[in-house]
Order: C-alpha cells, then structure tokens, then sequence
C-alpha cells in the first residue's frame, strides 16, 4: 500500500510529537507551512518534507492527500477553512477552535466543499478508549453511579510566552486539557443534563476547573488543573468499576472489575493510531469520521462554551470583537 501523504501546518511540539509517531507507519510528510522560515525549514529536513512559508504552496499539491494542522487552536479555522477549500482532508488538532461558532464554520465548510474534517482527538482513535465504551454501554458495571476524571499538569511552570499560558492564543487549561475529559464523558454518556463549573482565573486564562457533568442518575465530576499533575479515571457501576491509571497520556491499559473477576485489557494510545484510522478513512471516501462525528466535535465545544460562561473567561480577542 502507498503511503499517506500529509501536509503538515504548522512545525511545533505537537508536530513534532506527531511526526516522530507516524513515520514509523505507512506515512510521509511531503510538504511543512509555517510563519518562522528557520522553524519550518529545520523541521522539514528533519522529516523529509519540502517546506513553504505560502500556505497555499504548501497545501495545494497533488502529492498531498490530507492535511495536519497543528497550530495554536486560535488560528484552526483559518487554515483548515483554507485547505478544505483546495479540497484537502483536513485533520486538525483539538481544539479545532475556541467556540462553537468555530466549529459551526469548519463542519459547514466540510459539507460544502464534499471533504473530510476531524478533529484530531487520539483518545477516541484507540482501542482503549472504544473498550471502556464497549465495556460501560454494554452493561458490563450495570447502571452507572460515579465518574470521576482528573487531569493535570505543571503548564503553569511553562515559559510565560507559552501558547498554554497567553489570553492572546486561548490558553489555559479547559481548552488545553480539559477538552480530554470532557470528551470522554460525552463519547460514553452523552450530552449532560446540566453543567456546573467552577474555576480559577489567573492572568487572564483560567488556570484549573471542577466541572461537573449531570446526568439523569449519576454525575461526572472532572478537575482540571495547569498546577499540578495528575491523571486517572475511575467510573463506577453498581456491579463494578472500570479505572484507568492514564485516560489519555499514551493511555495503555484499562481495568475492568465485576462478579466476574478482574479482566485488564492493554492497548496503544498514539499518533500512529490516530493517523492511520484518519487516512483509512479518507481512502474509503468518508466526509466525516466515525470516531469522531461531528456532533461530539460541537457539543463539547458547547460544554466548554457553558463553562467559560459560568466562570467568565473571555479572551482578548472576543472583547475587540475581532
């Protein structure tokens, strides 16, 4: 089989995490846009690539089968609206904006162009994940009581210059890292009756959260923090639990208890995953993937949006009314 040939934009952490993951596959990375020349032209050296500092250059190729976008999620919509409009796939890293009027624009763009988008979401790529689904939906705890979910990590630490920590790209930690947990209560129960969140606001993002997903009989109580570090998932059932050490950090292993014993299923969480399915995917000649659909792309971003609501997050760029 050829190889899949990806546009990448963007030449930062992300894509340099990605790119180390998917050249150990049936992957190539052709052609590298991005705003710093020496940025972008040591990166595509690096992984065999051509680099452009024209975007279109860069994306417009009949060697080009779908495209990556990895920059800071404030400039998403731009680039992915550009690509799907030279009718390249698009997969692009999560957040794939910063509200849902931004994924409003992306699927729109998607269904008007006949192209494939998604949002970029390795949790729901893996066969860990899409276990603890099986596991939970097919009754395997019977009916739900509890979830718990914690995610953290120093990014406080981080250079201040950090996209993580700059009002000015969208940082802070709901739209960094507490998209993971939201995420994974709504790919296994749904949207939530309610939303309850509260948070703290530093600098002008917020620097951790308790957001708590209400559902008919239980509810999902995620923490989310930049001040510390922290990460597991414990979901609890009336006949058992399912727990994970990791949920989403290269997350291998899950554990299911019940009457029936202890069963532990271990599997990959990574890039490779990720990017093969996506390519898979665009070559059967989907427009929409069946991991993550749409619908899950808008409606936790209609979660984030509550939540940024409820603790008033507004970023500067929302209040020039840019």
């Amino acid at each position: 089989m050829e190889k899949f040939r990806w546009a990448y934009i963007g030449s930062g952490n992300i894509a340099n995490s990605t790119a180390r993951d998917i050249l150990r596959g049936n992957h190539k990375i052709v052609s590298v846009f991005g705003r710093n020349p020496q940025k972008t032209a040591a990166f595509a050296q690096k992984y065999g690539a051509q680099s452009f500092i024209d975007f279109e250059s860069a994306v417009n190729r009949t060697d080009v089968d779908g495209v990556y976008i990895a920059t800071p999620h404030t400039s998403h919509v731009d680039y992915a609206v550009r690509a799907m409009k030279f009718s390249k796939p698009v997969l692009c890293e999560k957040p794939v904006g910063v509200s849902v009027s931004d994924v409003d624009a992306l699927v729109n763009t998607a269904k008007e162009e006949n192209v494939y988008f998604c949002e970029a979401m390795w949790t729901w790529f893996s066969d860990v994940a899409l276990t603890v689904k099986k596991w939970v939906q097919g009754g395997e705890i019977g009916a739900v009581k509890e979830v718990v979910i914690n995610y953290a990590f120093p990014g406080i630490m981080m250079p201040k210059d950090s996209r993580v920590l700059m009002p000015e790209t969208a940082g802070g930690a709901l739209l960094d890292i507490g998209i993971y947990p939201i995420t994974y209560c709504y790919n296994l129960f749904g949207f939530p009756k309610e939303i309850i969140c509260r948070g703290r606001l530093k600098n002008g993002i917020d620097i951790s959260e308790t957001v708590t997903l209400k559902y008919e009989k239980f509810n999902c109580v995620l923490h989310m923090s930049l001040c510390t570090l922290k990460e597991n998932c414990l979901i609890k059932g009336e006949k058992g639990t399912v727990s994970l050490p990791a949920f989403f950090h290269m997350a291998s292993k899950a554990v299911l208890k019940n009457e029936n014993g202890r069963q532990v299923f271990k599997g990959k969480t990574d890039y490779l995953t990720e990017f093969t399915r996506a390519a898979l995917e665009i070559k059967e000649g989907r427009k929409e993937s069946a991991y993550i659909p749409f619908e899950a792309t808008r409606n936790c971003m209609l979660i984030m949006d509550e939540c940024r609501r409820q603790i008033g997050l507004v970023y500067p760029f929302e209040k020039q009314g840019v």
